[in-house]
């Protein structure tokens, strides 16, 4: 991955306890257990990735780069971002919705042990 944000989205996730990268369907995904938590792929248009944001969704819509996932995802709080070549979105923001998917498809133990963790 050359763009710094999806490095980041990638290795933040990959450091999660038990997550672990996939390639269904040829897309790039990052799984804990056998549930994606994060879809991430790097394009000439920018950066595209999808998470699950049971707490935040509402928010997350209102920036002019997040739609509501396709296939009806987007009903259950799945959101797309597609973030425009040459922009570079906020460390912090990244992390935080990889961390709100994670914790909202991860079993119940693994999210203790991120909070043991991570706090």
């Amino acid at each position: 991955m050359n763009n710094a944000a999806a490095q980041l989205l990638h290795d933040f996730a990959l450091a999660l306890p038990e997550a672990w990268l996939d390639h269904p369907w040829g897309d790039t995904c990052i799984k804990v257990r056998k549930k994606i938590f994060l879809f991430v792929s790097e394009e000439r248009e920018g950066l595209h990735f999808t998470v699950k944001l049971p707490d935040s969704a509402a928010l997350a819509l209102e920036s002019e780069h997040t739609s509501p996932t396709g296939y009806g995802l987007g009903k259950h709080g799945w959101v797309s971002f597609a973030i425009p070549a040459g922009e570079e979105p906020p460390e912090e923001m990244l992390e935080g919705y990889v961390l709100e998917s994670y914790r909202a498809v991860a079993p119940k133990t693994l999210v203790k042990r991120l909070l043991a963790e991570h706090g």
